[in-house]
């Protein structure tokens, strides 16, 4: 019973920040998605509906070292370093509903140390 609360809790908290969060191609979402065994992310355009650039921690040239947070960190900077060599400087952060904490948070200063603004 508790995934289950957990889950629509999570669920009804996405649901307010996509409401209010929308990537556009001057200013485009970076969201992440974080599983037990890695953690993902995107940066998207809502207007086109398109995925500009993604990296996870899952891709073949990840070199897994470290705990979760450390693997997060990296997932940041990469992601970052591809959006930089497409051209975009400026996100939106789309924490997905998760709590800015721990992994999610080490991913947003991973990005930000790269050189993404948001």
């Amino acid at each position: 019973m508790a995934g289950k609360v957990r889950l629509s809790r999570r669920d009804r908290i996405k649901k307010g920040i996509r409401r209010r969060v929308s990537g556009s191609s001057e200013r485009p979402r970076l969201t992440v998605f974080r599983s037990n065994k890695g953690i993902y992310a995107q940066v998207i355009d809502d207007n086109a509906g398109k995925t500009l650039v993604a990296a996870s921690s899952s891709e073949k040239d990840f070199s897994a070292t470290g705990n979760k947070v450390d693997q997060s960190k990296e997932v940041g900077k990469k992601v970052a370093e591809k959006a930089i060599a497409a051209g975009i400087t400026k996100v939106v952060f789309d924490r997905n509903g998760y709590l800015y904490h721990g992994r999610i948070k080490s991913l947003a200063d991973g990005a930000r140390e790269a050189g993404l603004i948001f």
